[in-house]
């Protein structure tokens, strides 16, 4: 058995986004009794089915294992889901205005529903789960009120409940890692009760009462997980903060590389040397063609927003959004350099989707240089090992050429762009890929590949910040082989 009975506590979900599906699948795979609401009819049936819409890995496999300890269903009644439980999430979109400002529309609905689906017959919890401005866990209560205040209006019936914000900090593709096995959570609260019901919630994470599936093993050093109480405002504030330095973490390894570029500097050997500092860390320091997905712009923009309604201009978030539009546009300066001309020419690009092991094409560098290529003339072929199906029904009106096999995307192609790391990747025959090619021009924007390796196989390589020629390196090849192989592997973490 995975969970401890004792644990056990019934949890609704609102939202079968990323966040909500796998919190609500782990919850489940936990031992809690856990109902996922969205208001997709088909999305539900795809569920009900066993039918995960989302790509993240080994999710199908998690399911029928929740399923089996505390169990998890899916319905579009929020009522009755609300009803019956301790614990109600609302994990549900947040995207940005035009403005910057988060829309609130579905957080706002769904905790007025949330209100006029609850009776008196116990105390329940509210959890922001989505990613909100600050202020908004005041919000959410006003709202459940409202909704409480519209089911009883004579006022007869007493409604306990608290709101809690519990920001996720879960990367795609590798969310259930994140779920069992948190850095930390965060419970932002006003009253006792509240986070007293959520770390009663969490106990088996926080104590790792669970036996781990087997395709997520648990840490040889994890054995409890901090837990950081707040108040409602400080733990909007974390997520907010710690996406926003993430962001400009890799802003920095960026301009950095640029830096490196210009006077013969390496960048990777560069990030290595500063990130095995202990104050700076080896994570998010590598260089590329900048960040997408759903989070950093959204959330990056958001702060800027709440900055600038209280009079503040804050200049290195604006630095960071800065940074990493002109990143992307790298790519086509270095395609300029190779080939002049990029009317009539055929690019590859590798990869798709914003990052490795999702199928998530929010705010993917793949989209907007593809569209500038197009832009200026050149034919554009792509292939992803899973993003391709997605991007041809999110953007339809994108003409490109996609290819199930990347050797053929490879024909006669005069440049190749390495857009998405995908471990696979690695595997290709550089070789095999040149003589396909009319001209071997590389542009590798991930830094996945060997400088050497590539230029050997007969590329024309360029990289994000990478030395086109070290001369150093060659004269220090007489270093005895076990500290050389240290060095290598140092390079690689």
């Amino acid at each position: 058995m995975s969970y401890n009975q004792d644990f056990t506590m019934r949890v609704t979900v609102i939202g079968t986004g990323y966040v909500g599906t796998v919190t609500g699948v782990c919850l489940a795979y936990l031992g809690h009794r856990v109902t996922c609401v969205d208001t997709d009819e088909s999305k539900v049936a795809r569920l009900r089915a066993g039918d995960i819409p989302i790509y993240e890995p080994y999710l199908d496999r998690l399911l029928p294992l929740a399923q089996a300890n505390g169990g998890v269903d899916f319905t579009t009644e929020l009522a009755s889901a609300v009803a019956e439980s301790d614990v109600i999430f609302i994990a549900v979109g947040t995207p940005p205005l035009p403005s910057g400002e988060a829309n609130l529309i579905y957080l706002e609905a769904a905790a007025r529903s949330v209100g006029a689906s609850m009776d008196g017959t116990r105390y329940r919890v509210v959890v922001n789960k989505s990613t909100v401005p600050v202020g908004c866990g005041n919000l959410v209560e006003a709202l459940v009120s409202e909704g409480i205040r519209e089911r009883h209006p004579e006022n007869h019936v007493k409604v306990g409940f608290g709101v809690a914000s519990n920001p996720e900090f879960l990367r795609e593709g590798s969310a259930i890692y994140d779920s069992l096995f948190p850095d930390r959570i965060v419970l932002g609260a006003q009253d006792s009760q509240t986070i007293r019901v959520l770390r009663e919630l969490y106990r088996p994470l926080v104590e790792q009462k669970f036996t781990p599936p087997d395709f997520s093993p648990r840490p040889a050093w994890m054995k409890t997980v901090p837990v950081v109480t707040t108040s409602l405002t400080s733990a909007e504030m974390i997520k907010y903060a710690a996406n926003a330095f993430l962001a400009m973490k890799i802003g920095f390894s960026n301009e950095i590389a640029n830096i490196c570029e210009k006077v013969g500097a390496d960048a990777p050997e560069v990030m290595t040397g500063i990130g095995l500092d202990s104050r700076i860390g080896l994570s998010f320091l590598n260089s590329g063609i900048g960040w997408g997905g759903s989070c950093f712009g959204k959330d990056v923009q958001s702060l800027l927003h709440i900055a600038g309604e209280y009079g503040y201009q804050a200049r290195l978030l604006e630095a960071s959004l800065a940074v990493n539009r002109l990143q992307r546009q790298l790519v086509i300066q270095k395609l300029q350099d190779k080939l002049y001309i990029l009317k009539g020419r055929t690019i590859a690009l590798l990869g798709l989707a914003f990052k490795p092991n999702t199928d998530d094409l929010r705010d993917a560098p793949s989209l907007q240089i593809a569209e500038r290529l197009l832009q200026m003339g050149a034919r554009v072929r792509a292939h992803d090992p899973i993003a391709m199906h997605a991007c041809r029904q999110q953007h339809p009106n994108l003409n490109i050429s996609y290819c199930d096999d990347p050797m053929v995307m490879f024909e006669k192609a005069d440049a190749v762009v390495l857009v998405t790391e995908w471990p696979e990747y690695r595997n290709l025959d550089l070789g095999e890929i040149v003589r396909r090619m009319a001209r071997p021009v590389m542009v590798d924007g991930r830094n996945l590949f060997d400088p050497e390796t590539a230029r050997k196989a007969g590329f024309d390589y360029t990289g994000i910040g990478r030395a086109s020629r070290n001369p150093e390196r060659r004269e220090t090849k007489s270093e005895p082989a076990d500290k050389a192989d240290e060095r290598v592997a140092v390079s690689k973490i």
